[in-house]
């Protein structure tokens, strides 16, 4: 009868075409129609389904729903609220206190039972210490000991248990001994130990029970000798027997300590089971196990709850690599191998390139008092963003939206243009502007000329040319040109080898090898491998150098300038004039803010929306001059006298010249594995 219960097919049920609702939502509405309900009380999106049920099942049972119908209202805290209607409880003094969910429904099984729970109440008890209360109340034991919130629950536990066994709880009631001091001394007691020896704050859990258990040996007579005195250990049986409930009413443990005369039968265990109201998952043969084989100063399983399932989380599901290899590989010298990496995926249009799982719901459990565990229900991802793709109208199912190179960088994914010049590219084949990237299959000789927005890939060379990116640029096999080849980008530069290149990024240069070039980078210059080498041209890197050999046995000059040189000033200019330029944007938002609030509009909705747009975009602005402050602080910081800017890992030759904030120095002579670094103004070297 209900396979089939979409609501927009009946013409009736029209009020629930609403794509805020869920399917369940629907269906709670369609089975309220189906009895015959009153649904408009609950049709109301703000609702989730197991709200609603609990309306609707408070509807049917002709019950006033209007004192929990209420979104704020938690479902569990409404179906406590509808189960103390039944039975002409009022729990509304005890919400307007702050109780909700579990805790009312202590406080509702207390009411029920005619218990005074109320008097023994603070609003800052949480739902265990209210059910020690509660089962302490149905006991009939003298609550006041320990309804008092200064102790956890665990804590009152131990005395109210302490309580059960009629036992002078008063030498362990100081809310300072943690529950495992407490539980030592009461074992103690249950021995009938005089606990007074270690009954105190300044011993551990861990020595009372030492000293319990020393004491215990001492009680207990030999059998042998008892005979020798005339004793019969028969006529002092007794009945001692523990009960601990643990894991959050998940696992009960029986224990029988090791006292003269302890004489437990498996009908005591059960009897002792029912008073304290444990009735799921009782293990009886574990409970026949330790009667029969005098399991004693063991704790037993002898009763396990099922444990809730949380619900699995929403997850994603790609059909295009995402573990593509950010670092090459190393060679054997430890250099880096450009040549063979895979720089990027491609994808065509109308591709699937993910799919999303919803969460799932979980499985509810239920403790060994029968009360229902709720599971966690699994948590939601929200949608991916980024550009250069398609969400099917399922919501779930992401298409590409062209022919192009995909990434997946920091949660986003990116489909960007992808030419492939499956050529040479030279004077003859003319310029290469492109609004994406380049990936050439072939080299770049002279005349060369690729202007992207994105990333340039070579595969093989670089002569001669002019290459221009958005992104990053590598070239598999390296450049070498006759001081023509010239490559600027926004992010890092990489090859194998760059002879007589003119390089300029934002990002690092990397490569196995560089000779002879000019390079002005913001970040570092790290060349690779035991044969690496930088030698000769001028290196002008703001974040320092990173080699294995620097210079050559010929004394080639070499000339490197670290830290805060002509670049570093001109990128601090550069970031002072962007501040300048965001704090005047900041003055006209907040003088046009000050002229709104004299002129509001006079609709309240329009005057509200205009406010908050303009404060949305003040606060931007705000983040985005929080952001230039901390990029202009790295950089201060990763060029303060503590850098190491220069590392050679092999030898640096005679010849040299290194510049570190301005401050010169020249190599006057072979070292090896060298750190240079900026010291009182100075340029030193330390050992590696």
């Amino acid at each position: 009868m209900h396979e089939n219960w979409s609501l927009q097919k009946n013409p009736e049920f029209m009020m629930a075409e609403n794509a805020e609702y869920m399917e369940e939502q629907s269906q709670e509405i369609f089975l309220g129609k189906e009895e015959g309900l009153d649904v408009s009380i609950y049709s109301n999106p703000e609702y989730n389904w197991l709200q609603m049920e609990q309306i609707r099942m408070g509807i049917k049972d002709k019950i006033d729903v209007s004192s929990y119908a209420d979104p704020s209202y938690s479902y569990e805290t409404m179906k406590q609220i509808r189960l103390s209607i039944y039975s002409s409880n009022d729990l509304t003094a005890y919400l307007d206190r702050g109780f909700v969910d579990d805790e009312l429904e202590q406080i509702r099984l207390a009411l029920e039972d005619g218990l005074p729970i109320n008097t023994w109440l603070t609003d800052d008890m949480y739902v265990q210490q209210i059910y020690e209360i509660r089962i302490g109340l149905y006991e009939g034991l003298n609550v006041s000991v320990y309804a008092n919130s200064q102790y956890n629950w665990m804590q009152m536990r131990e005395i109210r248990l302490g309580l059960e066994k009629k036992l002078k709880v008063s030498a362990y009631t100081n809310y300072l001994f943690s529950h495992w001091q407490m539980k030592e001394i009461r074992l103690g007691l249950e021995a009938g130990l005089d606990v007074s020896s270690y009954a105190k704050l300044i011993f551990s859990g861990t020595d009372m029970k030492e000293k319990r258990e020393n004491l215990l040996k001492e009680k207990t007579p030999n059998p042998a000798v008892a005979e020798k005195l005339g004793i019969n250990l028969k006529s002092l049986s007794k009945k001692e027997f523990s009960i601990f409930v643990e894991d959050n009413g998940n696992k009960a443990f029986g224990y029988i300590p090791w006292t003269t005369g302890t004489m437990m039968t498996v009908d005591d265990v059960y009897s002792a089971l029912k008073k304290r109201g444990i009735v799921v998952g009782i293990k009886h043969e574990a409970i026949a196990d330790m009667i029969t084989k005098r399991r004693m100063n063991e704790k037993v399983l002898i009763a396990e709850g099922t444990p809730a399932e949380d619900g699995k989380n929403g997850w994603f599901e790609f059909f295009v690599r995402l573990d593509l290899p950010r670092i090459p590989a190393p060679l054997p010298d430890g250099g880096v191998d450009y040549v063979n990496i895979e720089a990027f995926e491609m994808v065509d249009e109308g591709e699937k390139i993910a799919v999303y799982h919803p969460a799932e719901k979980g499985v509810d459990g239920e403790n060994v008092f029968g009360e229902v565990l709720h599971a966690n229900p699994g948590s939601e991802k929200k949608p991916l963003k980024g550009e250069g793709f398609l969400i099917a109208p399922d919501g779930i199912t992401y298409f590409s939206k062209m022919n192009g190179k995909f990434e997946y960088v920091n949660g986003k994914i990116i489909i960007s243009n992808m030419i492939i010049v499956k050529e040479d590219v030279t004077a003859v084949t003319g310029k290469l502007e492109v609004d994406g990237s380049v990936y050439v299959i072939g080299s770049v000789y002279s005349g060369g000329y690729i202007s992207a927005t994105g990333d340039i890939i070579v595969e093989y060379n670089v002569e001669a040319g002019k290459l221009i990116a958005g992104g990053n640029v590598m070239i598999k096999k390296g450049s070498c040109s006759k001081n023509d080849c010239f490559i600027e980008a926004k992010g890092e530069v990489s090859g194998s080898f760059f002879e007589a290149a003119n390089i300029n990024a934002e990002g690092n240069v990397k490569a196995n090898y560089i000779m002879n070039s000019n390079i002005n980078t913001m970040g570092k210059v790290i060349v690779s491998g035991s044969k690496g080498m930088l030698l000769g041209g001028r290196v002008c890197a703001v974040m320092g150098v990173d080699t294995y050999n620097l210079g050559n046995k010929s004394h080639i000059k070499t000339f490197l300038e670290i830290g805060k040189n002509a670049l570093y000033e001109k990128m601090q200019a550069r970031l002072a004039e962007k501040r300048e330029r965001i704090l005047e944007e900041l003055s006209m938002l907040e003088d046009r803010w000050h002229k709104i609030l004299k002129a509001l509009p006079p609709n309240k909705e329009a005057a509200i929306e205009l406010i908050k747009k303009l404060n949305a975009t003040i606060v931007a602005k705000d983040h985005e001059l929080a952001d230039l402050d901390a990029e202009v602080s790295k950089l201060s910081n990763v060029t303060d006298q503590e850098m190491k800017a220069v590392i050679v890992r092999g030898f640096a030759y005679e010849g040299s010249f290194i510049e570190i904030n301005t401050v010169r120095y020249m190599l006057p002579s072979n070292v090896s594995r060298v750190v240079f670094k900026l010291r009182n103004n100075n340029v030193v070297m330390v050992k590696v």
